[in-house]
């Protein structure tokens, strides 16, 4: 990637509190804060990692945000699944390039950037068409025009067009209901995965998928915890994002009895 700072591209400003700001470069304008004007001409051209004034010659520290730094400060039409979950996500469905994946919902398109960045090519099913057309602008504006991402406003509980799929992974309220789809959707050996937020609704799926072809189930919690550590000061932050949701995956099978 080129190191200068390009004219379209989206940038993270931080502050010496370490407070983040996003804006996308473009000639002529300029970003207002507390901490001063800055001018997008004196970020434009400049390596990554530069340290630009603002007009009260309080300073930023430019940098390219990544992926998780993006959804955790974009605008959102719903709830983001946490980048903690996300990159479970794509190892317990085990996401790679070429994969065809079903997506329901898609909600404010954070996991569908996540499944595209690997390499996947997705299809989501989405029953509101104001969620679907945000999901498209967010992934247009972070990953540009991408052909290998399909959004239909439907309901994925009364079917899945496709067959033959790779992965099948749904963030919505009662997946229960899409697994008799989603074995008929998905090729032997294909990856179902549902994200939930109560152990209730976990244990209701988990029940579900013992009545199909599905095996070698898993549910996992992540907690992720910061550390503070300066010079004899080691401690653990006092804050954590601790529980946010339960992932739950299982394998189509051809058949759940062994010899």
């Amino acid at each position: 990637m080129n190191p200068t700072l390009l004219v379209g591209e989206r940038v993270m400003l931080i502050d010496s509190k370490d407070r983040q700001y996003l804006l996308t470069l473009e000639v002529g304008k300029t970003f207002h804060t507390h901490s001063g004007i800055l001018a997008h001409d004196d970020v434009i051209g400049q390596p990554e990692g530069s340290v630009i004034a603002a007009s009260t010659d309080r300073k930023f520290l430019v940098v390219r945000p990544t992926l998780s730094e993006v959804i955790l400060k974009m605008p959102r039409g719903a709830q983001v699944i946490y980048p903690k979950d996300l990159g479970t996500i794509l190892m317990m469905a085990d996401i790679a390039p070429g994969q065809h994946v079903i997506e329901s919902g898609v909600g404010s398109g954070a996991l569908s950037m996540t499944l595209l960045r690997a390499g996947a090519n997705v299809t989501g099913y989405e029953i509101r068409e104001d969620f679907a057309n945000f999901a498209k602008k967010t992934v247009r504006e972070q990953l540009g025009e991408d052909q290998r991402y399909e959004v239909k406003i439907r309901d994925v509980t009364q079917g899945i067009d496709e067959t033959n799929v790779d992965r099948v992974i749904l963030d919505m309220p009662e997946p229960w209901e899409v697994v008799a789809h989603a074995e008929r959707a998905l090729r032997p050996g294909g990856i179902f995965l549902a994200y939930l937020p109560t152990i209730n609704q976990t244990q209701q799926v988990r029940e579900k998928l013992r009545e199909f072809s599905f095996g070698m189930e898993e549910t996992v919690e992540i907690l992720r915890r910061t550390w503070h550590i300066d010079g004899r000061s080691v401690r653990p932050d006092h804050r954590m994002v601790a529980h946010t949701g339960f992932l739950t995956s299982a394998r189509r099978l051809v058949s759940r009895e062994l010899d």
